[in-house]
């Protein structure tokens, strides 16, 4: 099976809102012969929800749940929405209202993180089933994946950021694939929250409590919006605002990130003495470098260790940069990585890119991404003036928005963007060093919030809920609906994961 070639300073714009990162794939084993198990009207049968190793299979109940297409054409085609269902661990079975997790992207499917959102929510299962919903156009909701006759993977010939035919030419051959089973235009939030109020009507289920993720929690608020008096409680991991240009803001947010990352260098002694603590004055340093020069260079190849050649560019460093941002685990290693760039020893780090490109490439449903985003925010991006002066440049927004210029595009409701105004239960999460949906988001959504609190995770980055104590407060949250009577101190032992001063670890 061929593999898409792109660059990591593409991959990593695609990334976008993504949460919990998952396996490749995770196929639901989905056995008709076994007996069905009645959640509401929806017959479940058992599956295995698989993240490609025996450490990540979930048990599950699994179902498929018909929705029409087009909403306003009922008697036209209809798409199957996976279901998995992870019951309640209580005797009694579970509450009323059921949790449903929304995953992040836009693209990425919820059953893919099972395994995630499993750990993450195991005491909140303690009374209440969890439904994860393959959000259509993603993972077994007829994925708008970009495939060939053959259903293998569409190549874009293009190992440097793809140029404007490039990119065009590639999105053609994806419409191609989707001929005859899907119209993108019907792949957006408005129509993703319709399909989840039919499984939560199908299910019986009067009320539900939202969990979401990154881009999953503007699905969540946009639900609350829609069905307030079906929903219970939100909670928003990763908070992205109604309002939000997704993609459009990541230059800004990656070099606030940075900046902090600078100063947690600057405050451990090892890092202080060991590396320059201005991780940006260094990485323009290194891009200076190898723009007027890219470096060959030969490497290990990070799954098979087989010795490879490669060139390095400024594109794979930046894109390797900006992912690393989001979790505080991959941006210990920044310092160490730049610090090895600037003396000339880019394999550890090329080696690393094949590893980041090959883990982020498989998590998102492309067509479904742009479904989203050109609906929904490429129209409203106005190119800042100030991203010119920034590391990620204008050009990350250019290449993110780049496949509207062609891909078919649906129309939003009218009030997509207003924010949440609600005295809905709601308990908001921000990693402090997050670069994508910084705090600062967070506080604007609470703004609208009369009911919510938002807690920020000391040296943390995107995606939190299933850190240090956060699963036990979320099942204390979800049962009382109290956000701001929770006891939050056990937060305070969260601590910033120290630079790496060598590829050892970091200094005792």
């Amino acid at each position: 099976m061929r593999a898409t070639r792109l660059s990591l300073l593409a991959l990593a714009a695609t990334a976008a809102l993504a949460g919990c990162s998952g396996g490749a794939s995770m196929p639901a084993g989905e056995d008709g012969a076994r007996p069905a198990r009645l959640f509401g009207q929806i017959p479940f049968h058992g599956c295995t929800l698989d993240g490609g190793n025996a450490a990540t299979r979930i048990e599950a109940q699994c179902a498929t749940f018909e929705v029409a297409e087009n909403p306003d054409a009922p008697d036209g085609r209809k798409i199957g929405l996976h279901i998995a269902w992870l019951p309640a661990d209580s005797n009694d079975g579970g509450t009323a209202d059921p949790v449903f997790f929304l995953a992040g992207g836009p693209g990425q499917a919820a059953t893919e993180l099972a395994a995630q959102i499993n750990a993450g929510l195991r005491e909140v299962r303690r009374q209440r089933d969890i439904v994860l919903v393959d959000q259509r156009g993603t993972g077994s909701s007829n994925p708008l994946d970009c495939v060939d006759a053959d259903g293998a993977p569409l190549e874009l010939d293009a190992l440097t950021v793809p140029t404007d035919a490039d990119l065009d030419g590639y999105v053609g051959r994806c419409l191609a694939g989707l001929e005859g089973r899907a119209d993108p235009r019907f792949y957006t939030t408005g129509n993703a929250i319709r399909d989840l109020d039919a499984v939560r009507a199908a299910l019986g289920a009067e009320q539900v409590n939202l969990i979401g993720g990154s881009y999953g929690t503007r699905v969540a608020q946009q639900y609350a919006m829609a069905y307030p008096q079906h929903t219970r409680s939100l909670v928003l991991d990763g908070v992205a605002p109604n309002d939000l240009v997704v993609g459009g803001e990541f230059a800004h947010t990656f070099e606030d990130a940075l900046a902090l990352q600078s100063e947690q260098c600057a405050q451990d002694a090892a890092c202080r003495s060991r590396f320059p603590t201005d991780l940006q004055a260094q990485l323009r340093g290194v891009l200076s470098t190898l723009a007027a020069a890219p470096a060959s260079v030969a490497y290990r190849d990070p799954t098979t260790g087989a010795q490879r050649d490669g060139v390095v560019t400024p594109d794979t460093v930046t894109g390797l940069a900006f992912l690393f941002s989001y979790a505080p685990q991959t941006a210990s290693l920044l310092p160490l990585m730049l610090d090895e760039a600037a003396q000339g020893r880019y394999g550890p780090l090329m080696s690393l890119s094949q590893l980041m490109s090959s883990k982020v490439g498989d998590q998102m449903t492309r067509g479904m991404q742009w479904s989203v985003i050109c609906a929904e925010d490429a129209g409203r991006y106005r190119e800042d003036g100030r991203a010119a002066d920034t590391i990620l440049g204008p050009g990350v927004a250019r290449m993110f928005f780049g496949a509207c210029r062609t891909w078919p595009t649906g129309t939003p409701p009218a009030d997509h963007t207003a924010a949440l105004q609600s005295d809905v239960p709601a308990l908001l999460l921000s990693g402090e060093l997050d670069p994508v949906t910084p705090p600062a988001y967070g506080e604007r959504v609470l703004a609208g919030l009369s009911n919510g609190r938002h807690l920020v995770l000391a040296g943390q980055g995107h995606g939190t809920f299933a850190l240090g104590c956060m699963p036990k407060l979320l099942a204390q949250f979800v049962e009382s609906t109290d956000a701001k009577a929770l006891d939050a101190t056990c937060l305070d032992a969260m601590r910033a994961v120290p630079p790496f001063t060598s590829f050892n670890g970091w200094s005792p």
